[in-house]
C-alpha cells in the first residue's frame, strides 16, 4: 500500500497473513511443544520450545503491535500474568509508584506478594502530576504504573505529564489501556515504555478466554527480563486460546466503536437523573480528567462507566438484582452487557463507593439497556422504600 493501512483494516485482515503451506485465510493452530534440531545440534528454524516461543502467538503479537506502535508484544496466559511479569522483572528493593484507583486484583498482588518479594510499592494519587513528582525517588523508583481510565472510577491520568516526570527520575512508565484499547489511545505514543492489556476483555471480546499482552516501545534490559520471566516462569498462553484471541481482534474496532457510542448515549441520559447520584464516564463534559481524555483519547471514551445510586448500597444492589439484558457479571468487553456491585467484589479498602455499579456496555441495542436501567432503578426504588425526587 503506498500509505499505511487504517487500524481498522489492519484489524480485520490480521495484517493479511496468509498460511504459506496451504494458503488458507485463517491460520492453523499449532500445538508442538518441541521442535526438531538441526543435525549438528543448532535450531536454525528459530523454535525451541513452546513456552519460550510458540508460532501459534506470532499474528497476534504482530497485529497487536502494530496497533501500539511497538518494537515488540508478547502474549501472556492472563492480563494478570502480563502484569507481574513487569514488576516480577525488577530487583528486590526497588521503588515502584502504582496509583490508589485501579484493578483490584492487581493491587493486591503488589501489597501482598510483591511488597513481600521486596518491592518498595507506593500507592498514589496518579490524577494529579504535583503528587507523581513529590512521590519520585529519582534513582530509585524504577518503575510507574498507571492504568487510565482507571477502574472503577474510571479517573484519567495524562500519559504524556507522567511518562516526563517518569523518565526525569530514571524510571520506567507502564500503562495499563485495558479500558482504552489501542484503538482509542497508544501510550507508546504518547511517551510510556511498556503497555499492558488484559486481553480477556476487548482485545478478545467474546468472554470465551484468559489472555494478556505487553508491548515494549524499546528493546532494553528490563525487556529482556520480562522475556525471560515469561518462559521460566512459565505465564504461557495455549496456542487455542491464541487462535481465539486472533479471531477476536478482527472486529476489535467495531466492537469497540459500538461500545463507545452506546457508552457515551448511557451515559448522557443518566446524568442527572431523579434515582442517580452520580454518573462517572470520561466522556461527561463535567467528569474530571474529560479534557485530558479528550486529548488522548481518539475515536470515543470507552465502553466502561459507573453510576452511583441515589438511595445508597441497598439500592445499588436491588437495581443490580433487576435488571433482564444486563447480566450480573464479573469482567468487561465483551459483547455482552454486564452489571455488578464492585464493593461487594472487591471487598475491605475497596476505593469504589458502596453505592456504585460498574457497568461495562456491549453492543446491544442501546435502547435496550437503556430501558432495561430504567425499570430496574424503578423498581429498586420501589424496593427500598425511596420515590423519585
Amino acid at each position: 500500500m503506498s500509505k499505511p493501512l487504517h487500524p481498522d483494516s489492519i484489524a480485520a485482515q490480521a495484517l493479511g497473513w496468509i498460511d504459506e503451506a496451504t494458503r488458507a485465510i485463517t491460520p492453523p493452530i499449532h500445538v508442538s511443544s518441541t521442535y526438531l534440531r538441526d543435525p549438528d545440534n543448532q535450531y536454525r528454524s528459530g523454535r525451541v520450545y513452546a513456552r519460550a516461543d510458540n508460532p501459534a502467538y506470532d499474528q497476534a503479537e504482530a497485529v497487536i503491535n502494530t496497533l501500539e506502535g511497538g518494537h515488540q508484544t508478547l502474549l501472556f496466559a492472563s492480563g494478570m500474568a502480563a502484569a507481574t511479569a513487569v514488576f516480577q522483572a525488577l530487583q528486590p528493593g526497588d521503588h515502584v509508584l502504582a496509583p490508589k484507583v485501579m484493578y483490584w486484583s492487581l493491587r493486591n498482588w503488589l501489597m501482598t506478594f510483591a511488597t513481600g518479594w521486596g518491592l518498595q510499592v507506593e500507592l498514589i494519587d496518579m490524577t494529579d502530576p504535583a503528587t507523581v513528582q513529590a512521590a519520585l525517588r529519582p534513582g530509585k523508583t524504577r518503575l510507574v504504573w498507571i492504568e487510565t481510565p482507571a477502574n472503577p472510577l474510571w479517573s484519567i491520568t495524562d500519559i504524556a505529564a507522567t511518562a516526563s516526570l517518569a523518565h526525569e527520575a530514571g524510571a520506567l512508565l507502564a500503562v495499563d489501556s485495558t479500558v482504552a484499547t489501542p484503538l482509542l489511545t497508544q501510550p507508546l505514543s504518547l511517551g510510556a515504555d511498556l503497555v499492558m492489556h488484559a486481553a480477556t476483555k476487548y482485545l478478545n471480546g467474546h468472554s470465551d478466554l484468559i489472555a494478556g499482552c505487553l508491548s515494549t516501545r524499546a528493546d532494553n534490559e528490563h525487556w529482556q527480563r520480562v522475556r525471560k520471566v515469561r518462559a521460566q516462569v512459565g505465564g504461557t498462553l495455549g496456542s487455542f486460546e491464541a487462535w481465539l484471541l486472533l479471531r477476536g481482534l478482527r472486529t476489535l474496532h467495531l466492537r469497540v466503536r459500538a461500545a463507545c457510542a452506546s457508552a457515551q448515549r448511557i451515559a448522557e441520559h443518566f446524568d442527572g437523573h431523579a434515582l442517580v447520584a452520580e454518573v462517572l464516564y470520561p466522556g461527561l463534559p463535567g467528569f474530571p480528567g474529560h479534557a485530558i481524555a479528550a486529548r488522548q483519547m481518539q475515536g470515543g471514551f470507552g465502553g466502561m462507566m459507573s453510576i452511583r445510586a441515589k438511595h445508597g448500597e441497598a439500592a445499588a444492589i436491588a437495581v443490580a438484582a433487576q435488571t433482564q439484558l444486563w447480566k450480573r457479571a464479573t469482567s468487561l468487553g465483551g459483547t455482552e452487557s454486564l452489571i455488578e456491585h464492585r464493593a461487594s467484589v472487591e471487598g475491605a479498602g475497596t476505593p469504589a463507593p458502596a453505592d456504585l455499579l460498574r457497568l461495562s456496555v456491549g453492543i446491544e441495542n442501546t435502547e435496550d439497556l437503556i430501558a432495561d436501567l430504567e425499570q430496574a432503578l424503578a423498581a429498586a426504588a420501589a424496593a427500598v422504600g425511596a420515590a423519585p425526587r
